[in-house]
């Protein structure tokens, strides 16, 4: 629940509860080795509070890099606990996921009962609202509740409860979610505040509806409305519109549970909508596609514009060659030799000319195909997806009509919650957003984490400045080279170790990727088509660079890249 009507207020604030009560520990055991890494992971929450996410996961980042130097897991958990919270703030749910992850695997080595107790409750909020996998978020919110006890906070005791008490009504157990209301209801004057009134009162809204009490849950719904359109948060009030308006349509009131599902509707639409700013939307992909037509066209037209020239070319030799043997009948031989040797280089030219224009046509193709790529991506995201939950949305209010729904119209509900899922993780497989957002660099360290796991520790070294942007198109074709060969490691390596190394020499980039796996024999080209090395080294060839590659059985592989830098274009 607090992903949506409360998670934007509360993030900033858990994570400084959580950061002051592990800097505490952490002081307390050893200040002079840890100090650092302390206000590094300070800063960076500093930033973060300021909407400054960019700068803040670099300080986190570096501050995750210390903490796992001196090998201090209340540190590294704090660490994990910050970066998911900036993804979070950025609504990149499965980034946060990630790290949240992560970090609890190292908190539960600790005694840090109030940072357990937050990365459970992120994780709940994940697992219930975005991955849709309800009974772990249940599961995680339980957890949260269970440190919360723990660590004596009141404050957070009751916060836990009305999250499990909105998640087991949302999944019609109201029996097991009413000792939770209970609770909340008898304490929330003590230990509740001006952002869980709201949730107090459409919990109990939900619950008077499901005993059949028509005037307390009005009562109650009602309210939690006056309440959230005096707040500032709009996901509150949506959500209270919502439940309302399923009050509605289950006492017959259609009239009023439309408007209140309009004015859902209409929230919605202006949240999704401050999310979407500074994105392509379809005309702008139709106008790239009809860009590279043109560009396409205009290669076509080069190309036939060089051929002819060279016909003419061809026919002015061959004049010369007929008037010179009219002329000189003794040099036949001579002068019949020279036209021979002038016409195979003649068609050596036009063989090389097409083999240009057909590169060039490939290349231009592989560009549009990239960006195409990224604007589909963004389609996928920003307009698809927000139509299938839509519809989802109206299916559900038709199903809440109908006291009996078919089971075509339940399956169709169904079909809709997986499509909207399976487009949402193929927006993410065809162009990462971090890439988009803060470049190569962090793009590619968050690539060796992701791919580091108890199996393969996946290192990353780069002696770059993390501020260094690049061309936009150039960074898109270097990410997606160095995640194939990374893929490469892990399917089909074998290895523990793997190092991604990166640096600047002479205007190029030079990649260095190096494993300790099984290798195979370089020499043997069947071996390397068998990885996809021929498609590596075209798209090398199109940004003029270049790839050695020196792998031996049992021995690993080491493999070098230099590419010549495009740099971004600077405004006059």
């Amino acid at each position: 629940m607090i992903k949506y009507m409360m998670l934007k207020k509360f993030l900033t604030a858990l994570i400084l509860v959580s950061n002051i009560f592990s800097f505490t520990v952490l002081a307390q055991k050893n200040p002079s080795s840890k100090n650092d890494a302390v206000a590094i992971i300070t800063e960076a929450k500093e930033l973060m509070k300021t909407g400054n996410f960019e700068k803040s996961l670099i300080k986190s980042r570096t501050g995750l890099s210390l903490a796992i130097k001196i090998k201090d897991n209340n540190l590294i958990a704090t660490s994990y606990n910050t970066i998911g919270a900036n993804f979070d703030h950025l609504s990149e749910s499965d980034q946060a996921f990630l790290y949240y992850k992560k970090g609890l695997a190292y908190a539960d080595k600790t005694t840090n009962d109030v940072l357990k107790n937050w990365l459970n409750n992120n994780l709940g909020n994940i697992y219930y609202f975005d991955k849709k996998e309800y009974e772990k978020g249940i599961y995680h919110y339980k957890k949260s509740l269970e440190y919360s006890i723990k660590a004596k906070d009141s404050s957070q005791i009751l916060f836990t409860k009305v999250n499990l008490a909105w998640a087991y009504f949302d999944r019609g157990r109201f029996e097991e979610g009413r000792p939770y209301l209970e609770y909340i209801n008898k304490y929330h004057s003590e230990h509740g505040n001006e952002t869980t009134i709201v949730a107090l009162n459409m919990v109990n809204g939900m619950y008077y509806s499901y005993k059949n009490d028509v005037n307390k849950a009005r009562f109650y719904f009602e309210n939690a409305i006056k309440l959230g359109k005096e707040g500032d948060e709009k996901s509150d009030l949506s959500h209270s519109h919502h439940e309302y308006s399923k009050f509605l349509l289950k006492n017959g009131d259609y009239k009023n549970a439309y408007k209140n599902l309009e004015i859902y509707n209409t929230i919605t639409d202006e949240l999704n909508n401050e999310e979407k700013l500074n994105k392509a939307n379809v005309a702008g992909i139709n106008l790239q596609i009809d860009e590279y037509k043109r560009e396409i066209d205009k290669i076509g037209n080069e190309f036939k514009t060089k051929e002819n020239d060279l016909l003419k070319a061809k026919s002015r030799n061959k004049k010369i060659v007929i008037v010179l043997l009219a002329i000189l009948l003794l040099l036949f031989l001579a002068f019949y030799f020279y036209s021979q040797n002038a016409r195979l280089k003649q068609k050596n030219k036009l063989t090389d000319l097409r083999s240009k224009v057909q590169e060039n046509t490939i290349n231009a193709t592989i560009n549009g195909q990239q960006l195409e790529r990224k604007k589909i991506a963004s389609f996928l995201h920003d307009n698809i997806s927000a139509l299938l939950s839509s519809a989802g949305m109206h299916l559900h209010a038709h199903i809440l009509q109908n006291q009996s729904p078919s089971q075509e119209i339940i399956k169709t509900k169904a079909i809709l919650e997986q499509a909207h899922d399976q487009v949402r993780d193929l927006s993410h497989a065809l162009m990462p957003s971090l890439l988009a957002q803060f470049g190569l660099f962090h793009a590619l360290n968050d690539l060796c984490e992701k791919n580091s796991n108890s199996i393969l520790d996946f290192k990353y070294s780069c002696s770059v400045d993390q501020y260094t942007r690049y061309d936009e198109d150039f960074e898109m074709k270097i990410y997606f080279i160095i995640m194939e060969l990374s893929n490469n490691i892990i399917k089909h390596s074998d290895a523990q170790e793997a190092k991604l190394t990166l640096k600047e020499s002479n205007n190029s980039l030079i990649i260095y990727i190096i494993d300790n796996g099984k290798g195979f024999d370089s020499n043997k080209f069947h071996a390397l088509e068998g990885f996809g090395i021929n498609q590596i080294k075209a798209r090398l060839n199109n940004l003029d660079g270049t790839i050695e590659i020196d792998s031996k059985i049992n021995l690993g592989t080491a493999i070098k890249i230099s590419v010549p830098i495009v740099y971004q274009e600077q405004n006059s």
